[in-house]
């Protein structure tokens, strides 16, 4: 699955509201642009990302029937 794929997917299945699906579009975007981007570059851009994903905390518990 492509990135354009992913964001239609999300997008026909009210994933906006889900952050864990946008983190996965901005990791599969950033592995298409890979090939132009220097080393420093993707890693800084990987490390915000994951950073981002690392804020997300556990915010999901006693949620989980409700956004899983």
């Amino acid at each position: 699955m492509d990135s354009e794929e992913l964001a239609q997917y999300i997008e026909a299945t009210d994933g906006i509201s889900k952050p864990w699906l946008l983190t996965q579009l901005r990791l599969k975007k950033l592995q298409e642009r890979r090939a132009g981007l220097t080393p420093e570059e993707y890693e800084a851009e990987l490390r915000d990302i994951h950073q981002d994903l690392m804020n997300l905390g556990e915010w999901w518990v006693g949620r989980e029937d409700e956004v899983f």
